[in-house]
């Protein structure tokens, strides 16, 4: 089949490799002028599990707070749609996480990683991969808010261990003894890499076996009757037998004109990369601050520290507060770990993200277009399985993996 993705992030390009795989001709168009320059670019890093990641779930270990200095996610420039998005998301943190879609997330991360973890080896990849996390808990009562999640993750055959301080500062020398850790959350098998890198050596691995980028190509609509792409600029359809949608916030407006309907919203994180400064000082792998969820992953000779969430202008200046609290929480956990005066990369990225927290996957109801978006925090934990379930939908086959709850038609 002749198949157009629209989308080169880590989604989109996921998603070529498992369609030109099953032999497929595929063009992927992208807006931007390289892959994984957008929610893609810089974010945390974490691969699986899933429901350990922050903003993975509405409600599911942390109280929305939207007021304060401890707010868990700040407003700026707010329009009705992103109130409207807010209502659904404050409204299913009320209800509380759904069992179901919880479990077929997690599943989904699982068979997600594995199948990351099979590509790589087959194409010797090299992404500056670590494993093992250690979600820390600053005080005791964070380790109770945590266990819905726990459960799901046991139930789902997760190796996990509840430790107290003195394991977790044997599991990462580095650890602050001066900060105050009630315990931590142990995932041996837990890993975490450089997402942009993993993407661009995809793109490029799969571009040479004769996928076609059209980079600095963006799609003005989408066309049913015949099914295909418009780019801006070109007064013609480009045809083909079927559109994948991985356009992040892009996809909500491209299907609107069709009749579907996708509430998505910009929840805009950071992340500051350091050069490493003392190995001993800094994470051997990755860990995350439950309380303020923040993560800090050690990424070859750099040191990821991500977090903040804010929702409204997409092109807002960097919140100043934000980026002072990753510099703090840092200095809380890897004081002298690494090297926050100069050669750093701040980067501000938007996760679209729907209101239940999950993405959408599979198709969209309009013949030929399937979709393959608003993965939120899950992005690259969920991109590789995501793609491989959506090339055997496309090829009528059934997936590998269940994708209950997941399609259109829960909105």
């Amino acid at each position: 089949m002749k198949i157009a993705i629209v989308g080169a992030g880590i989604v989109g390009v996921s998603t070529a490799y498992e369609l030109a795989h099953d032999g497929h001709e595929v063009t992927v168009f992208e807006q931007r002028n390289a892959a994984a320059e957008e929610a893609s670019f810089a974010n945390a890093g974490l691969l699986a599990p899933h429901l350990l990641t922050p903003w993975s779930a509405p409600g599911l270990y942390t109280p929305l707070k939207l007021l304060g200095r401890r707010a868990t996610l700040r407003l700026e420039g707010v329009k009705g749609t992103d109130l409207a998005w807010l209502w659904r998301w404050r409204r299913a943190a009320r209800r509380g996480a759904q069992a179901a879609q919880l479990s077929t997330l997690e599943g989904l991360a699982r068979y997600s990683q594995q199948r990351l973890q099979h590509i790589a080896a087959q194409h010797e990849l090299e992404f500056e991969t670590s494993q093992g996390r250690l979600i820390l808990l600053r005080t005791a009562q964070e380790q109770a808010r945590w266990q819905p999640a726990l459960q799901v993750l046991r139930d789902a055959g997760i190796a996990l261990r509840e430790i107290d301080a003195d394991a977790a500062r044997q599991i990462e020398p580095g650890l602050c003894p001066e900060t105050p850790l009630a315990g931590a959350l142990h995932l041996p098998d837990a890993t975490a890499g450089n997402c942009r890198l993993f993407a661009q050596l995809l793109r490029q691995g799969t571009q040479a076996g004769g996928v076609q980028f059209a980079f600095g190509s963006r799609v003005a609509r989408l066309a049913s009757q015949p099914l295909g792409v418009q780019v801006q600029g070109e007064s013609g359809t480009r045809s083909f037998d079927a559109v994948v949608l991985c356009a992040g916030m892009a996809s909500a407006a491209l299907l609107r004109p069709l009749g579907p309907r996708l509430p998505m919203a910009a929840v805009h994180g950071y992340s500051v990369s350091a050069p490493l400064r003392e190995a001993l000082h800094a994470p051997v792998a990755s860990v995350v601050d439950s309380q303020l969820q923040i993560s800090i992953t050690r990424l070859g000779l750099r040191v990821r520290i991500a977090g903040g969430a804010e929702l409204g202008a997409p092109d807002a200046e960097h919140h100043v507060p934000t980026l002072q609290q990753l510099y703090r929480t840092m200095n809380d956990w890897f004081p002298g770990g690494a090297l926050l005066s100069s050669g750093l990369q701040v980067w501000r990225g938007a996760r679209p993200t729907l209101p239940d927290g999950a993405p959408v996957v599979g198709a969209s109801g309009v013949p030929g277009l399937w979709l393959n978006t608003g993965h939120g925090a899950g992005g690259w934990t969920l991109a590789s399985g995501c793609a491989r379930a959506v090339a055997d939908l496309i090829g009528q086959r059934n997936p590998d993996i269940s994708l209950e709850g997941l399609g259109i038609q829960r909105f």
